[in-house]
């Protein structure tokens, strides 16, 4: 008789690595002249982001006649981009601080790039509303603060004003959670460099020694941080589709947006950590950090968020039909039949049917098809956040005023800008700190470690209590 042999697992880091290894490694982009392919990206990035930047500057010389909008459509390219944006961005951290509290281990690829990408991509996403104003110099009007000029309030019953406290109060906890998970990676960084460097990463490391208190502190703030983090992610994409939900439009005033946001923004985040996760170990050689389980596991969520959101939208039509309201079933006919047909099928296509691949377990596998999705979701839910927007409002209840609308080359370079604004942010992170979390790699190393001692141990005592039954 033979003992029953547990099936293996992948391993999260691939090559035998020892703790000396990773610390080349993960440090190593931080320290080495940068490669071929990141001064290109870079390039490009900065580029991208000077034109966008020069639009900005347009928009606020010329005033907000320099976009397409009209008396039907007061919302569209800036609002559209800034609800794509906030999606991207509120998945980042919930990605990470779920992880964390669920102890998934296989966070270690992805966390450290999630967490940036919420940082970067919030920031984006203010530079829309901030602009939208039409004057973005009495932008500070929107905070409520005592002023010398007499009682000047801001009106507190719009869900404008709820966007502004719930993303400001999120992107702060996002940024103390991704900038805690930092401190130690900072202070290996910080060990290894020399002269200015060595005090600029002692600086930001905080004096970090590694004592007991001081992992038990970091370990400590980092759970508190995701308890605080994963429930305002809910809350924070439900307030954003208040903007919507708590409107007299139809097609908008429906309670379904609250959870469908939410579904949305996640399934969104996921897919750009996923480009961003596969942009990376590409450029940085992190293969054996952010191995094909990674990817694999990351593809599961999107397929599971993208089921979800297919859901959600068949709901939208049922209860549309059921609720028997002339104006609703307008509102949503519209979207599939008229004149914004082409982003409505887009929508459903690249959001509904392109993540059923991965029922597939070849193509979860593919790291070229896992990218070439990831690209399809990202365009995918932009062509939702559109249709919401532009398709409803294209059509009110006057057809005399109904009207179309496309964007100008201002619009369309904002919008780029915004891009180029995130990756150059991305590209500028990954030559800081380390893009996988050193310390956080090690523990894992350890522990799977200790596992694998502890399953020789038990497996050679099974076999010998199996031996001695034998006889």
């Amino acid at each position: 008789m033979h003992a029953p042999v547990a099936p293996v697992r992948e391993p999260l880091i691939e090559g035998h690595k020892s703790y000396h290894n990773i610390t080349e490694d993960l440090c190593a982009p931080t320290e080495k002249a940068p490669s071929l392919a990141w001064i290109i990206a870079f390039i490009v990035s900065v580029g991208t982001m000077t034109f966008g930047l020069f639009c900005l500057a347009w928009t606020v010389w010329f005033g907000i006649g320099s976009w397409n909008l009209n008396r039907t459509i007061g919302w569209g390219y800036d609002i559209t981009n800034f609800v794509w944006w906030i999606g991207i961005g509120h998945a980042g951290t919930l990605i990470s601080a779920v992880l964390l509290l669920f102890r998934q281990k296989w966070r270690t690829g992805v966390n450290r790039a999630a967490e940036a990408m919420t940082i970067f991509a919030v920031i984006c996403a203010g530079l829309f509303p901030a602009t939208h104003t039409g004057r973005p110099w009495f932008d500070f009007f929107m905070f409520p603060y005592p002023n010398t000029r007499g009682p000047l309030w801001v009106n507190f019953n719009s869900p404008l004003l709820w966007d502004l406290f719930a993303i400001s109060t999120y992107f702060t906890v996002s940024l103390l959670f991704w900038y805690t998970g930092l401190v130690p990676d900072f202070a290996t960084v910080r060990d290894r460099a020399v002269g200015f460097r060595k005090k600029m990463y002692n600086v930001l490391s905080f004096g970090w020694t590694g004592s007991a208190k001081h992992w038990q502190r970091w370990e400590a703030l980092s759970l508190v941080l995701a308890g605080l983090a994963t429930p305002l992610v809910l809350s924070v994409h439900t307030i954003v589709s208040f903007d919507f939900a708590t409107s007299v439009i139809p097609g908008w005033h429906t309670t379904i947006f609250p959870p469908y946001f939410v579904a949305g923004a996640i399934f969104s985040g996921f897919a750009m950590v996923q480009t961003l996760m596969i942009i990376t170990r590409k450029i940085l050689n992190l293969q054996q950090y952010i191995t094909i389980n990674h990817i694999e596991s990351m593809n599961k969520v999107i397929l599971l968020t993208g089921t979800i959101v297919g859901v959600a939208y068949l709901t939208e039509l049922f209860i549309a039909w059921y609720s028997g309201y002339l104006y609703e079933q307008f509102a949503f006919f519209n979207r599939a039949t008229g004149i914004y047909w082409w982003a409505y099928f887009g929508m459903m296509a690249c959001n509904v049917l392109s993540p059923q691949i991965f029922w597939v377990k070849k193509y979860r596998r593919s790291i070229y098809i896992a990218f070439l999705m990831s690209i399809f979701v990202n365009i995918g839910m932009w062509f939702e956040r559109f249709v919401i927007i532009a398709t409803t409002l294209a059509r009110d209840y006057l057809p005399s005023s109904w009207s179309y609308y496309t964007p100008t080359w201002v619009e369309i370079g904002i919008y780029l800008g915004t891009l180029g604004i995130f990756f150059t942010l991305y590209l500028l992170f990954t030559r800081l700190a380390p893009v996988v979390a050193v310390a956080e790699v090690k523990h894992i190393l350890k522990s799977a470690g200790d596992q694998y001692i502890g399953e020789r141990t038990k497996g050679s005592q099974g076999s010998e209590a199996i031996h001695e039954s034998a006889h």
